[in-house]
């Protein structure tokens, strides 16, 4: 039986990593201690004893206080500074300023008859974007070894400014959040987050709510790099309780052997709704370019693993990249699963657009302050 929720909780990390070794998660955390309608988590308590997850402790550590949950928004939008508890990923995090996107889920298509067959051959129903909030933020760099169901820590690539139309580089730490993933709290700490980028971002004001104010630095660095920190399009689409989300972020162009190349990012979060474990084995990519050529991509798992998905640990999420020689095209294709009893089913990637930005005037140019 789970426990009855109290109306204040206090947020307890062990100290060098977030939940330590155990499978403990945000979502476990919701799921266990606050069934629905129990009330929020805004203000301090003795903590709950099953934080300490104690058959679990990592040897030599030891539980701290970090911060009190607060109440999580149901309308509105977070203000940049706002500290987070990823529910998914279980990171600390702060808001540094939210995204419009349009969120096309398949699993909510209209009620239209299904389009014909696009030039690629993939059937599907007509989907209508909706708007929805997600944020720029910063990951506490102490939390990110304890990430296990990421292929990497996230990171914004970028291209590099100069003649090498292959360079990519990366800004480690920070990441998109979909407005339902964020479980806010407050910390008296001046210095919650501990990310390089932290203190150049925000500073402290204990007038403000939250305490932690955008600095001019981060108002220039968004305004002057906006064309490849921009998030635009959500796609999302369920195949038998494994829902794939995909983000692609347009990242520029570059001039190589007289002609242009055009590069994009794709980030995929792979969730598995249901209580049976299943492991992904293989991916099945297909890409169209407006040039008119069209490729497939076969391969054993994704970035080099092959995830498994259990209830403990249901999501899991990386980023890769993509280029092109024209200015648009669009993905689609399959990951197949692998159940315990050793049969396979295909998992549905959403088909999404590879588009430019038709305003951009200049490349994107990296890190400018």
């Amino acid at each position: 039986m789970p426990m009855p929720c109290p109306v204040h909780k206090t947020l307890r990390f062990w100290v060098g990593g977030l939940w330590g070794s155990s499978s403990f998660t945000a979502q476990r955390f919701l799921r266990d201690f606050c069934p629905p309608g129990l009330g929020a988590i805004s203000a301090p308590v003795n903590p709950p004893t099953c934080l300490s997850a104690r058959r679990n402790r990592p040897e030599g550590k030891v539980l701290e206080t970090v911060g009190v949950f607060e109440a999580p928004k149901q309308h509105g939008k977070y203000e940049t500074g706002q500290l987070f508890l990823h529910s998914v990923f279980g990171y600390r995090g702060i808001v540094l300023f939210p995204w419009q996107a349009r969120l096309y889920d398949r699993d909510v298509a209209s009620p239209i008859t299904e389009k014909s067959e696009n030039v690629a051959g993939h059937g599907s129903k007509e989907v209508k974007g909706k708007t929805h909030t997600y944020y720029q933020v910063l990951i506490d760099a102490r939390d990110c070894p304890h990430i296990s169901q990421r292929s990497q820590t996230e990171a914004v690539t970028f291209l590099a400014n100069h003649d090498d139309s292959r360079a990519l580089y990366a800004i480690p730490g920070l990441d998109y959040v979909s407005h339902e993933d964020i479980l806010p709290y407050s910390s008296t700490d001046q210095v919650p987050i501990q990310h390089e980028l932290f203190e150049r971002f925000l500073m402290y004001d204990q007038t403000k709510v939250p305490p932690f104010v955008a600095r001019d630095t981060l108002c220039a660095w968004q305004e002057k790099n906006h064309p490849w920190l921009e998030l635009s399009d959500v796609h999302r689409e369920t195949t038998e309780n494994i829902r794939v989300t995909v983000i692609p972020f347009y990242m520029g162009m570059r001039e190589a052997q007289n002609s242009h190349v055009y590069w994009w990012r794709y980030c995929i979060r792979l969730e598995n709704l249901d209580s049976e474990v299943v492991q992904l084995r293989e991916r099945h990519w297909r890409i169209f370019s407006l040039s008119g050529t069209l490729e497939t991509v076969r391969g054993r798992g994704v970035v080099g693993r092959e995830p498994v998905l259990s209830k403990e640990q249901p999501a899991f999420q990386y980023s890769s990249h993509v280029s092109l020689q024209a200015s648009s095209g669009h993905m689609w294709g399959t990951f197949r699963f692998e159940r315990p009893d050793g049969s396979h089913f295909d998992v549905r990637i959403p088909p999404f657009s590879l588009e430019s930005n038709k305003d951009e005037k200049t490349p994107p140019s990296g890190l400018h302050w």
